[in-house]
């Protein structure tokens, strides 16, 4: 009887335990934290427990299988009740799940509530509906992110930094998440703090450097523009007049009422007040940057269409002024772009025709585009779809505007966004102005006007605009106007011009279509009366121009090969530097491709292939590529290739073909050439199989689809 007492006992115990068990798991798995907490709370004593009960048993010397006489029915029975608390894990499992499926659901909806919320502005209701999904999923890393976002536009920077650090529980690569607490750190004045964020986002992806930078100079910005207000505050506590006469001008500058000339006048005295860092941040602390805002009289003049004498004075003052503010300071910079009335004004200044005031705002402009911050800022505050064309008319100027307008332009080119801006009005505004000031050349500022062909040409690196160009008819007859007035007006000046049209077709003639094709000829023809220059950069240029135009057109390689090409080829690539022999030899290779006359001259010019062969020691691939293909399509003019008998050419292509360069169309030109050589002349075979060269070919076989 005492036995079956202790048996009944222990299953009972056992029954309760899986109770327990079940009321655990599904209190760990409760989305009410407070359910939640104490279910951990209790899995952790019973764990304790465990182990105390275990160490118990451990030091006893009670042995239990002599008290327990039925151990083996008891074993029986906790085996049966252990299938059954498997069966309900299980069950508790897949309840689990399907409600973890519900809640996400949920979870969702509430998010995009929350989306929908932030969207329209409503940063308290967005933060609601997240915290309500959170309430339903605790671990959707996006709910806490998008809550840290609400919680930085009502600026609760601390709940912030708390949700981002959960959305890392959830998460530890979420780039947003530290993105967000920088942004946190950042508006708490936590600059070492925002940095480590910052630099976490580089560790996890180290292609979101630009984002890092960014982030990065605004720490610096704003830690640096926080320090320079700390010391002006103790300069002006301090009593210093230089600091104490800021203030005094603005605040005579705000009385109402008063004439242009009053403020015009104010103005200057207070540009000429700002000497250094110190005064341009009281400028800003002081609410100077709301003279265009606050005084009607300034705002009305300043925004004139038509400006009187009295009007421009007082513009022209306020260019000074921001001038000596914004010099060197970037807070300045960003807060002048952030004025509706001078983001709008200054394209318009630009065009104004009023020389005083275009020079002074090409003067301010400059202060932005001459370092990296300060054109992102343009770029990011300003519409500068129609500043190419504006800056362009410059040319037309005599005067030290053409240069700084040049300037600005070439800075801006830099900036991938000024780039794509520049696509909305290239057709219809910019390249008829540019059309025009290419046919125009002799009467307009040449010096600028060769910097404006420059900057054409650089921005014809994006895909878009050279395709814009290449297509563009009125261009290619204005670049050929001008290389005709060259023969006649020899200058220095127009030199440059021709050398910079010259750079902008050769960019040009990447792109390849029916009106390049139309032009292929006259366009060769140009570059061949060139060749004659005695400027050898436009002529190295000419040459490249034939490289690139000569494959559009079989008639224009008929008409060049006419000129004497081949002769005047070779003569470069005996006395050019790398540049010269790399375009010399494509054209070559491209004129002996498929015309037997160029072929034949060019047998008769390089007397036993010297030049070729020098070509082909080469280590520009490119070069040795070209220089391969040019012999191997020469190689059958009779005689050709038995002139080479006594020539290292066998070993030179063996080694070519067999080598390990780069560009494959070396392996495979040199094995097509040593082929060929081969075959024209039967006693090139000897010196093959005595260097091995049949395994050396075969091997090049792999190469030759890539041809």
């Amino acid at each position: 009887m005492v036995g079956d007492e202790e048996q009944e006992r222990d299953f009972q115990r056992f029954l309760r335990r899986v109770d327990d068990i079940a009321n655990l798991v599904q209190g760990l798995s409760s989305t009410d934290s407070a359910v939640n907490a104490k279910a951990i709370a209790e899995a952790e004593k019973s764990l304790h427990e465990q182990e105390c009960s275990k160490e118990e048993e451990r030091n006893t010397t009670v042995n239990r299988t002599i008290i327990n006489t039925q151990a083996s029915d008891m074993a029986n029975a906790e085996a049966v009740n252990a299938d059954g608390f498997l069966a309900v894990l299980e069950k508790d499992a897949k309840e689990r799940a399907k409600r973890r499926k519900r809640n996400e659901h949920l979870a969702n909806a509430l998010k995009e509530k929350g989306n929908d919320a932030f969207r329209k502005g409503d940063y308290v209701i967005a933060i609601q509906r997240y915290t309500e999904g959170l309430e339903k999923l605790r671990d959707k890393q996006e709910l806490y992110t998008n809550r840290a976002q609400a919680y930085l536009k009502v600026h609760e920077y601390e709940k912030a930094i708390g949700d981002c650090e959960w959305a890392l529980k959830c998460n530890e690569k979420c780039i947003k998440a530290y993105f967000l607490m920088g942004k946190a750190h950042l508006s708490l004045k936590h600059y070492s703090e925002a940095r480590q964020c910052y630099e976490k986002i580089l560790q996890i992806n180290p292609q979101k450097e630009s984002l890092f930078k960014d982030c990065m100079n605004e720490v610096n910005l704003e830690e640096k523009r926080m320090k320079d207000e700390e010391r002006a505050m103790k300069e002006v506590q301090s009593g210093k007049l230089a600091a104490l006469s800021i203030k005094e001008l603005l605040q005579k500058l705000h009385r109402p009422d008063q004439n242009v000339l009053y403020y015009a006048g104010g103005i200057r005295l207070l540009a000429g007040a700002v000497k250094d860092c110190t005064e341009q941040t009281l400028f800003r602390t002081n609410n100077g940057f709301s003279i265009l805002g606050d005084n009607e009289i300034v705002r009305r003049g300043f925004c004139a269409e038509s400006k009187n004498a009295a009007e421009v004075d007082l513009s022209v003052s306020l260019l000074l002024l921001w001038q000596a503010v914004c010099a060197g300071n970037e807070e300045n910079q960003r807060l002048l772009l952030t004025r509706p009335d001078v983001s709008a004004q200054l394209p318009k200044l630009l065009s104004s025709g009023v020389s005083e005031i275009q020079k002074e705002t090409l003067a301010l402009i400059y202060l932005y585009s001459e370092n990296e911050n300060g054109r992102r800022l343009l770029v990011r505050h300003l519409d500068l779809t129609k500043w190419l064309q504006v800056l362009m008319m410059f040319v037309n100027s005599t005067d030290a505007r053409a240069s700084s307008a040049m300037n600005i332009l070439s800075d801006l080119t830099q900036e991938e966004r000024f780039k794509t801006q520049c696509r909305v009005t290239l057709s219809t505004d910019v390249l008829p102005l540019f059309t025009q000031l290419l046919a125009s050349a002799k009467l307009v500022n040449q010096a600028a006007l060769a910097r404006c062909i420059g900057i054409m040409g650089n921005l014809c690196a994006d895909a878009v605009i050279r395709m814009q160009m290449a297509e563009c008819k009125e261009c290619w007859q204005a670049c050929l106007k001008l290389v005709d007035e060259y023969f006649d007006v020899s200058t220095s000046k127009y030199q440059e011009c021709l050398f910079a049209v010259l750079g902008l077709v050769m960019n040009l003639l990447l792109e390849s279509n029916v009106v390049v094709q139309y032009f292929a000829v006259d366009i060769s023809d140009r570059c061949m009366s060139l060749l004659r220059d005695k400027d050898g950069r436009i002529v190295t240029r000419a040459i490249g121009v034939l490289s690139r135009i000569l494959p559009a057109s079989s008639s224009a390689v008929e008409e060049v090969v006419k000129g004497g090409v081949v002769k005047k080829m070779i003569k470069f690539l005996k006395a050019g530097g790398e540049t010269t022999c790399s375009y010399g030899i494509k054209t070559l290779s491209i004129c002996t491709r498929s015309n037997r006359q160029a072929q034949e001259d060019l047998v008769k010019s390089d007397k036993g292939f010297s030049v070729l062969l020098k070509l082909l020691d080469s280590e520009n691939e490119m070069i040795v590529g070209n220089a391969a293909l040019c012999l191997g399509q020469c190689l059958v003019v009779p005689g050709a290739a038995t002139s080479l008998l006594n020539s290292s050419v066998v070993m030179v292509l063996l080694k070519h073909a067999g080598g390990d360069a780069a560009r494959t169309s070396v392996q495979a030109n040199a094995a097509i050439a040593l082929g060929k050589l081969c075959v024209a002349e039967p006693r090139h075979i000897f010196q093959l199989r005595k260097l091995n060269g049949l395994a050396i070919l075969n091997s090049s076989m792999k190469y030759m689809h890539s041809v």
